[in-house]
């Protein structure tokens, strides 16, 4: 029962359908996003806050005698911003950016994981079973120091998903995920 406040914090971001791919000799993601921005975060965008969003992936294989070992770790951040001058919502990452009319079609887009390029096909043996865990999280850390020290203890900037958790076997072609942690 003291865990269920902790829990209305955090969990908004929900991570539906994520699936491995095989594309030659590397293995893609592809996951779906339910994003739910709230008021406070809509005014400090349309007000110049940048907020940058961090996808975070681990691929590792569950070992009986020991730690579970790190296959792949990768993590891709995207900044969204508003610009007030051209009245336009830019969602980054790295040098590529596009830029919305609205705040939706800019979350629309940030929704959508499509072709991130996860892991070597090398990496991974054919038939073993490996875990694969997603998540989708505001990085307050990325932000300038006067607005951490408010997040921190404000819950309406806490947006994260719960790690996302399924089993992988090459071989099968596509996974997905169905399990969450």
């Amino acid at each position: 029962m003291l865990l269920a406040p902790l829990a209305a914090l955090a969990g908004e971001i929900e991570i539906r359908n994520p699936q491995l791919v095989v594309d030659e000799d590397v293995y893609i993601l592809a996951a779906d996003f339910n994003i739910d921005f709230n008021a406070r975060l809509e005014e400090a965008v349309a007000k110049g806050v940048i907020l940058y969003f961090v996808t975070e992936f681990e691929l590792s294989r569950p070992r009986w005698y020991w730690l579970d070992e790190k296959i792949s770790t990768r993590t891709q951040t995207f900044r969204l911003s508003y610009h007030a001058l051209t009245r336009q919502y830019r969602l980054s990452t790295g040098a590529l950016h596009q830029s919305f009319a609205t705040l939706d079609e800019a979350l629309r887009i940030l929704e959508r994981l499509r072709n991130w390029t996860v892991f070597d096909k090398s990496a991974v043996k054919a038939d073993e079973t490996y875990l694969a865990s997603l998540r989708l999280r505001l990085d307050l850390t990325q932000m300038p120091k006067t607005f951490q020290v408010t997040a921190i203890a404000n819950r309406d900037w806490n947006l994260a998903s719960d790690w996302s958790r399924w089993t992988f076997v090459p071989g099968d072609g596509k996974t997905g995920g169905a399990e969450s942690k």
